[in-house]
Order: C-alpha cells, then structure tokens, then sequence
C-alpha cells in the first residue's frame, strides 16, 4: 500500500475513500440540515449529491473508466457545492445579531462555517484519485 501511495498508484483506494466519505458527510449534514428545518431549499443540495458521490467513487473503484469520467464529473460538482456552502454559511453568520463583528459567539451559534469545507474535501479526494494512476 505504502509503495502504491509512493508511485502515485492509488486511484482506487482515494475512489473507494470518496465514496465512504459522501456517505459519511451526507448524513452528518442531513442531521445538521434537518435541525435548522432545511430552512432553505438550498440545503438539500449536499445531502442529494452524498449519494451521487458515493455511486461515482464505487463505480470509480470498481472501473477505471469511470475513475477518469463519472468520478471527476461528480467530485467536481461536490467541491463546488461545498465552496457555496462555505459562502452560504458566511453569509449566515453575517445575517446574525452582531455579524462578523460578534465573530466568537456567531461561530459558535450560526452556521458552522468550516463544515461545508468538509465536503470540499471528499470532492478534492475525487479529483485527486481521477489524476492518479491505478493500483495494480
């Protein structure tokens, strides 16, 4: 494994990664997005593309082919979704009592901001495994 890592061969095993961590993230989020009531429709994005994820990083696991076309489409898609989140969830804790200025306290009560970062990550993973070469 650690050879793979080294030559750069460890497509498969970042695809396989991509798909636990969708699934992961996906329902973390729904728990986090259902307690705010999915206020805004907007919400249900990252919970909808978790699966996507996950379908894409196994099918990217199994078939090379697909680790080189369905993988980087969907993980693309994922890191976009992720980086309007973190606007989204800025955004947030400006429209809170005291905005950016009240920081500490709009962390901790607002959105988290960090958190959509997370599913950037998962998505990066996606990428990064359609650039690598496949495990033998």
């Amino acid at each position: 494994m650690v050879r793979n890592v080294e030559t750069g061969r460890f497509e498969r095993s970042l695809a396989g990664l991509t798909a636990v961590g969708s699934v992961v993230t996906a329902v973390e989020i729904y728990f986090e997005h259902d307690s705010a009531s999915f206020g805004n429709t907007m919400m249900w994005w990252p919970v909808v593309l978790g699966p996507v994820g996950a379908v894409a990083g196994v099918a990217g696991f199994l078939d090379k082919r697909m680790a080189k076309t369905a993988l980087p489409l969907a993980s693309a898609v994922i890191v976009a979704n992720g980086l309007q989140g973190t606007y989204l969830h800025g955004r947030g804790i400006a429209q809170k009592p005291g905005g950016w200025s009240n920081f500490r306290y709009n962390m901790e009560m607002g959105p988290p901001l960090m958190a959509p970062l997370l599913v950037t990550m998962v998505g990066g993973m996606g990428l990064l495994a359609a650039l690598l070469r496949r495990e033998q």
